[in-house]
């Protein structure tokens, strides 16, 4: 039987376009604005500074969904643009979409105060320098209940109350008020650090969390909002420019980690941003200097042409895309990369000086190096005098005699070895400890790795050669570093369109898929830094095997050996830590030694 053919009626109609009410379309608005209390307070912070703000106080109760306000002494507005500021898309930052390419306000889209407005209640009193009265203007739910006259000081008071009370589903995905609060005092602190120049004052359910006043410099308001013991942990960045790229700010001494971002700040143009190009490019910079699994601390001050950036990708205006990332990327690991050398300057004088000339004992550290030694399961160079350190056979030496006699300026005396790992030293500062274990670690590594870009890796012939196809993208870039990659160990050469042969891979390498190995190592590799050493390839083989050779706990070290230990350590790269990630060495100021004892408060 034939199948019936459907009549008229039996086709589904589609559902009839119409416009939405004004009420449900900023509702709609505001779900892409306000998150929670925390994108409020963000807001109108930034409309505050926007407005020229010199101190701006902020007020939550119940973490914010019961109450927000924020007053501030900015430049205000008359009556009309108090009105018209309510009104989805009105804004005084940009005229023309030319404008859009040149943003240098916080806010430019005119959506926060009407989407704010349309799921709370609100008030907005606001006055003007040179005006003797305010206006006041009452809003629930998007609709205005009042608009009078108001006495209040100069500048901007707004008031949220009962946030997203006319959406029930919406509420009911707030968090705890404790969390909420801190997301309100993270976002708080983020405004407050990228503009030093402005007060914050911090009020949580009536209690004073915080007053920061104008601080006359960025290291200045984290010492405040952070506390002194951060403080001293960074490193000042001086000031970098080039491109039109300026970056300055502090970051973390190597060796000063957290587990997570949340320390990882970065500012661009006054604007707290997230973007996963300048993460990496901070990874990048610290290479070797932190442990697997931790990110730096950094307070990263970006300056830049706003037409070269683009910061209307994002609803919160939170993640940014540059016009130029390869630019900035190799900005930022040079900048933060110069600070770190500039920091290793300022430590290695105070724990550098001329040692006592070594004596002629049989079994100590030559002036020159004695041949190298192949270890012929890793395949890589070892330094035979080192490798000879572990001997049972002979006494530990006696430490080296204290006198009272305080240690030359500008250089250090070593004191003696504890736990039979640990070497004593005293400087200008204080005390310095040293791993003797991370020491060599970090000396062996740089040496190996010296030799590695020198000479190039050793590299193995393939009985079976295989071919890689990878996407015009890759192979254009594979071609255009043939010679890095032949550098690195890889035999590889063009076998067609989009297509490369393999005959030789690195000896240390053991790969169980070759082909997913080459895709692997050329995805690292075309995000390295310029400025950085190309031979990643072999760098964790490098690590794991200085660590089985380097001088162990319990690996008794004569004087002579120690001084040698010393000096090999500060002539190193980066002395600060080992190719793990962990510190080398201690400093413990006469400052703390004074407070550990009771003789400072």
């Amino acid at each position: 039987m034939l199948a019936r053919r459907p009549l008229l009626a039996d086709t589904p109609r589609p559902m009839a376009i119409r416009l939405l009410p004004e009420d449900v379309a900023s509702q709609v608005a505001a779900g892409e604005v306000v998150e929670r209390p925390a994108s409020v307070v963000k807001e109108l912070v930034e409309n505050s500074l926007d407005a020229g703000a010199k101190r701006i106080e902020v007020t939550i109760r119940r973490g914010g969904a019961s109450y927000i306000r924020v007053v501030d002494d900015g430049s205000g507005m008359d009556r009309d643009d108090a009105l018209l500021c309510l009104e989805r898309h009105a804004t005084s930052k940009i005229r023309t979409g030319l404008d859009l390419a040149a943003i240098m306000t916080l806010g430019f889209r005119g959506e926060a105060l009407p989407s704010i407005a349309s799921v709370s209640r609100f008030r907005l009193t606001t006055r003007p320098h040179d005006a003797l009265a305010g206006t006041e203007v009452a809003v629930a739910g998007g609709k205005i209940e009042h608009v009078r006259d108001s006495g209040e000081a100069p500048g901007t008071q707004i008031e949220v109350r009962s946030l997203f009370y006319n959406l029930p589903g919406r509420r009911k995905f707030l968090r705890t008020e404790a969390t909420e609060t801190s997301h309100v005092a993270h976002q708080l602190q983020l405004q407050a650090i990228g503009h030093p120049g402005a007060g914050f004052v911090f009020v949580n359910d009536d209690a004073v969390v915080y007053q920061a006043p104008p601080a006359g410099s960025l290291l200045e308001r984290i010492r405040d909002l952070c506390g002194a013991a951060m403080a001293e942990q960074l490193l000042e960045v001086p000031g970098f420019a080039a491109d039109g790229i300026g970056i300055r700010g502090y970051i973390g001494k190597p060796g000063v980690s957290r587990a997570t971002r949340a320390q990882e700040l970065v500012f661009l143009n006054g604007r707290a941003v997230e973007n996963s190009g300048i993460y990496f490019a901070l990874r990048e910079a610290y290479h070797t200097a932190l442990m697997k699994g931790r990110h730096p601390v950094t307070f990263l001050v970006i300056d830049m042409d706003p037409a070269a950036v683009d910061v209307n990708v994002h609803p919160a205006k939170r993640e940014v895309r540059f016009r130029d990332p390869a630019a900035l990327r190799e900005a930022v690991v040079e900048s933060v990369r110069k600070t770190i050398e500039t920091g290793r300057a300022g430590w290695s004088p105070n724990a550098r000086a001329e040692p006592p000339p070594l004596p002629p004992p049989a079994k100590t550290f030559p002036a020159q190096a004695a041949p190298p030694l192949i270890d012929e399961k890793e395949q890589v160079v070892l330094r035979r005098d080192w490798s000879l350190l572990p001997r049972q056979d002979i006494p530990p030496a006696p430490a080296p005699a204290v006198t009272a006699d305080p240690p030359p300026a500008g250089g250090f005396k070593i004191l003696g070895v504890l736990g039979k790992l640990y070497i004593l030293m005293e400087n200008a500062s204080g005390l310095v400890l040293v791993d003797q274990h991370a020491a060599h670690e970090r000396i062996l590594f740089e040496e190996l790795r010296r030799r590695m870009e020198d000479q190039g890796v050793p590299a193995q012939r393939l009985l079976i050669p295989f071919t890689i196809q990878s996407t015009p993208r890759d192979s254009d870039w594979i071609t255009q570093n043939l010679a890095t990659l032949t550098k690195m160990g890889i035999g590889i050469e063009p076998f067609g369109a989009g297509v490369h042969k393999i005959d030789a891979l690195p000896q240390f390498i053991r790969a169980g898929d070759p082909q997913q190995f080459l895709r692997d190592v050329i995805e690292e590799l075309r995000g390295v830094s310029s400025q950085s050493s190309k031979m990643r390839l072999g760098e964790d083989v490098i690590a794991t095997t200085v660590c089985r050779h380097a001088v162990k706990a319990n690996d008794y070290l004569r004087e002579p050996e120690l001084v040698r230990l010393i000096q090999d350590l500060m002539a190193c790269e980066l002395p600060y830590c080992c190719p793990h990630g962990r510190p080398t060495l201690i400093q413990i100021s006469y400052a703390d030694l004074e407070k550990k004892f009771g003789r400072k408060p």
